[in-house]
């Protein structure tokens, strides 16, 4: 018995085919085309006289499961015509699993990516063959037919996927087992969803953590706001407390905005760059990074060498919203320095604290300072001046050592809960995978189980359905049974 209450069927026979291995005694294997049959309607956009069509693309149904309004303009190859439910199943990177069911859409042409190979029902549940196809053990199977040599590209045949045999339950059993799949997938759907919201409030209690610590809405000592307040003379800032400070960046510590780049020059001394994406993706500045080599003058090595405590800006992106993204330095080394598009503040420390000032600068009310005075029209950048006359609002300096040690606690507790959480979403998809992967090829008997859901559960999965989990589901069970497994080594 499995972790969801389910069991293998009384009988078994071999299947004669080599992936597929036992299947139930009283199921059939047979090609895809047996049941499946390749319909081919070539139509171009021009034939089109609508302004919009309903378009199933490769990105559509990897980005959203199925089609999509579009323009017809927009549209200049020729597709294949769905004027009935067609099953789609993409040639190229079988892996990913490109599948989806089209129908055609009310009032407007409905066509497919010519990358599909486009097979109706017949003997069939085109919903089952959906779920046969997308199962991994098929996902594999055809990944292993692939003719390309490159990696981004590689593409399988129309015979590869309408002749591969796969396993074929008699048509009231693949009703059962499909009112069981979307049964299930509705669920963990509806679960991954909740988890996902709560990533999202983790998110939001981490930045108004900042945002109140910071701009001193909250004393980090004692969780209540301060005794006394005065005017900041800011207006996005408004009332600081009384005993802070509002500065501008230039009067309590150094800027650098270094031009060092990648190329390598004769006569130069061999350095390790510290570049935008280095900043961009990680919040700090560590020895485990994948620095790029490059070259610089002594000079420059001496001005713009990395210490400990410095705070590293991005200062020029093709993306107005990247500017300013702040980074802490939390290693140096003698060869370690700050490569191009990049300032580098370095605090003085009898005033500026730089765990502090990268927590300000993580603060949107702070960073919005450098998005309005970011300029450009195809690239945006900072100018000096810009990252100089930038206010930060500022404590004694014992107290912005509190306020950046209290952050970064809550940080490490906040992402220690955000890691949790995302692990149990990819146990969920992983055990979902499973799920139906055992299903579709008779490992599990689901004939019991589908005939305990409600009568009102549809088929197919009716993705606009609102539904709760029981919060004692054998879902739930199922997740946590596998994270404590994997704590185990099992």
């Amino acid at each position: 018995m499995n972790a969801n209450g389910l069991r293998p069927y009384p009988a078994y026979r071999d299947s004669g085919v080599q992936w597929l291995g036992k299947v139930p005694e009283h199921w059939e294997v047979r090609r895809a085309s047996s049941r499946l049959h390749v319909r081919n309607r070539p139509i171009h956009p021009r034939e089109i006289s609508q302004g919009e069509i309903f378009h199933y693309s490769i990105p559509n149904v990897q980005q959203h499961g199925g089609g999509r309004r579009e323009a017809t303009s927009s549209v200049d190859s020729g597709k294949t015509l769905v004027d009935r439910e067609l099953l789609l199943v993409s040639k190229l990177n079988p892996r990913k699993g490109t599948i989806a069911l089209a129908v055609p859409h009310p009032t407007l042409t409905t066509i497919a990516s010519g990358e599909f190979v486009t097979m109706e029902p017949g003997a069939c549940l085109g919903v089952f063959a959906r779920y046969v196809y997308v199962s991994e053990s098929v996902r594999l199977e055809l990944s292993s037919r692939v003719n390309s040599a490159t990696k981004s590209h590689q593409r399988c045949t129309t015979e590869d996927i309408a002749k591969l045999r796969v396993p074929w339950p008699p048509t009231d059993e693949q009703t059962t087992i499909v009112r069981f799949l979307d049964d299930a997938d509705r669920r963990i759907r509806r679960y991954i969803q909740a988890k996902e919201r709560l990533i999202e409030l983790l998110q939001e209690r981490k930045r108004a953590l900042i945002h109140e610590a910071v701009t001193g809405r909250t004393d980090v000592s004692t969780g209540q706001p301060y005794p006394a307040y005065k005017d900041s003379g800011v207006q996005w800032l408004g009332k600081v407390p009384k005993h802070w400070e509002v500065r501008r960046v230039a009067t309590v510590g150094d800027l650098r905005v270094s031009n060092v780049d990648k190329h390598v020059r004769e006569g130069e001394s061999p350095v390790r760059l510290c570049n935008y994406m280095h900043v961009y993706h990680n919040e700090r500045i560590g020895s485990d990074l994948p620095f790029m080599a490059g070259t610089a003058t002594e000079r420059e090595i001496r001005r713009f060498r990395l210490a400990v405590g410095d705070v590293l800006v991005t200062k020029d992106s093709e993306d107005w919203s990247d500017i300013g993204v702040p980074a802490l330095v939390e290693y140096a080394a003698d060869d370690l320095v700050c490569g191009y598009h990049l300032a580098m503040l370095r605090p003085d420390g009898a005033f500026l604290d730089g765990g502090y000032l990268f927590q300000a600068l993580r603060d949107s009310h702070v960073a919005w300072q450098f998005q309005v005075a970011a300029a450009g029209v195809t690239r945006y950048g900072l100018s000096q001046n810009a990252i100089r006359s930038m206010r930060v609002p500022l404590p004694p300096p014992s107290e912005q050592r509190a306020i950046a040690r209290f952050l970064e606690a809550a940080d490490r507790r906040i992402r220690r809960h955000i890691s949790a959480t995302k692990r149990q979403i990819a146990l969920l998809k992983e055990y979902r995978t499973r799920l139906i992967a055992d299903v579709v090829t008779g490992k599990l008997d689901v004939r019991e189980a589908s005939a305990r859901l409600p009568e009102t559960a549809p088929l197919s999965g009716d993705r606009n359905r609102a539904e709760t989990i029981p919060p004692e589901s054998n879902l739930h069970s199922t997740a946590h049974d596998m994270a404590r497994a994997e704590a185990k080594g099992g």
